[in-house]
């Protein structure tokens, strides 16, 4: 079974892990991309194995050797960045992370005929220009998505991020995937997520919220306080926030999802 035997995983990196997680995981080597310059501090610990921080020209990321899929990724949204991004062609060279061991990053043969997507966590779309688009490609930033999922429930959240951020001038997001419940799947070598959220965090409001949803096609679309996310996937994503500020509810837009399929 899946479960038992990321257990094992887990088990196998932990020393290595720990030392790697001490100095990554909880520090922020990016902070211009987090909210007060904290970066998300794990507290379930089985997640801080093998993890390593990489940063990239407007996002970071923090990366699980154990998933082999970043465990979130970060961005300051800038409305000046959008508007930079609006009009340039998406270019896509999906690439592994030659900054991560081959031991623990995505190929792009564990995607190949899988049936799921590589699904972005900090988006394409919201590149400034060329290189930071490239960036974007890493399969670090990746995991594996239901395509459905990915093209109509995920694709308008991301829309809806980017509309905010220009009425906004600003937002800090945190995008991530959660690994829940016993039958977790895999594409090659890399773990496919139950669940997916983005967390929104607006300065001028000074709220947050996010969207969490299933990762399959016709998931629900669920926003929750942010105290009531990191309960669930053992993450504290807004550290500079205390729990009652992050109780509190920013106005996320309303996402219009397709009629069920018969």
């Amino acid at each position: 079974m899946l479960r038992s035997t990321l257990g094992r995983l887990f088990a196998r990196l932990a020393v290595a892990g720990a030392l790697i997680a001490a100095g990554a995981a909880q520090a922020a080597s990016c902070p211009v991309h987090y909210l007060d310059g904290r970066a998300p501090e794990i507290r379930n610990q089985k997640l801080a194995t093998s993890t390593r921080e990489l940063c990239y020209g407007v996002f970071g990321v923090v990366h699980s050797g154990v998933t082999r899929t970043p465990l979130w990724s970060a961005e300051h949204v800038s409305a000046a960045n959008l508007k930079r991004a609006q009009g340039l062609d998406r270019d896509d060279k999906f690439h592994a992370e030659q900054r991560l061991p081959r031991g623990q990053r995505a190929e792009l043969s564990d995607y190949a005929r899988s049936g799921f997507d590589r699904g972005h966590l900090a988006p394409n779309a919201n590149m400034p220009d060329r290189r930071t688009q490239r960036e974007s490609f890493s399969l670090a930033n990746m995991v594996p998505q239901d395509r459905d999922h990915n093209r109509h429930i995920w694709a308008p959240i991301e829309g809806a991020v980017r509309t905010m951020a220009k009425k906004e001038g600003e937002l800090y997001v945190i995008t991530g995937p959660a690994f829940l419940g016993s039958s977790l799947k895999k594409v090659g070598n890399v773990i496919v997520p139950s669940h997916m959220y983005k967390v929104v965090y607006s300065p001028r409001q000074k709220l947050a919220a996010a969207w969490f949803t299933e990762n399959r096609a016709d998931a629900p679309i669920n926003v929750v306080p942010v105290a009531e996310l990191e309960r669930i996937v053992g993450i504290e994503l807004l550290p500079s926030l205390s729990t009652r500020e992050k109780e509190r509810m920013l106005r996320l837009p309303k996402i219009k999802q397709r009629k069920n399929r018969s």
